[in-house]
């Protein structure tokens, strides 16, 4: 089906490859530069993810040629203030911790609580663009400061939203229920971008 195109993931996430390496498609990585993943303070929450992945692909390094297409994404938690619920507007937004400190403090406030995730996704041609967003919502036990202490100092999530992988130990003994996309929460909603590839692609 995907044999006219090279399809391209621009992304250093190793989980985004894994991902789609379950859909048997065949793609290359091409790694971007490193840019700062900017928003305005006045955009909805809802559509940050999505913006930051349309972003990720218009501001590719090269352009594509007339048979490649390229895959973006990005990931972000929304963590309910004062340990409520609501919706994602009612959230704050919980990105990659920039050390310990953070990593701990994003996990506590997580602990105990519903909270979402959203991965963004845009797949753009040299004619075409189309984007997309897939939100899971996750609920973590109360975690103890050590089970916390432990995650993060043989897990090191820094480069994850949030602070935490669900694949990793900390989804093994803290997360009680997941509404949604398991794979989504992983950061790439596969069972969705493989319908809008087809669509896009055939």
């Amino acid at each position: 089906m995907f044999d006219k195109y090279k399809i391209i993931l621009a992304s250093r996430s190793p989980r985004r490859r894994e991902l789609l390496s379950g859909l048997d498609i065949d793609f290359s990585v091409e790694i971007d530069k490193d840019e700062k993943e900017a928003y305005s303070a006045n955009m909805p929450h809802d559509e940050v993810p999505e913006f930051l992945a349309r972003h990720k692909s218009e501001s590719f390094y090269r352009q594509l040629s007339i048979n490649e297409a390229l895959i973006t994404a990005d990931t972000l938690v929304f963590c309910p203030m004062c340990n409520g619920t609501g919706s994602i507007a009612d959230c704050e937004i919980l990105g990659k911790p920039s050390d310990r400190r953070e990593a701990v403090d994003m996990l506590c406030r997580l602990s105990g609580i519903t909270h979402y995730v959203t991965t963004g996704v845009a797949i753009r041609t040299i004619n075409d663009i189309r984007s997309f967003s897939v939100t899971s919502e996750v609920t973590f036990k109360s975690l103890t400061k050590d089970e916390i202490s432990y995650y993060i100092d043989n897990y090191m999530p820094f480069d994850k939203a949030g602070a935490y992988g669900i694949q990793e130990w900390i989804g093994y003994i803290g997360i009680t229920s997941i509404k949604g996309s398991y794979y989504n929460i992983m950061g790439l909603p596969v069972q969705r971008l493989y319908g809008e590839l087809c669509d896009m692609l055939r």
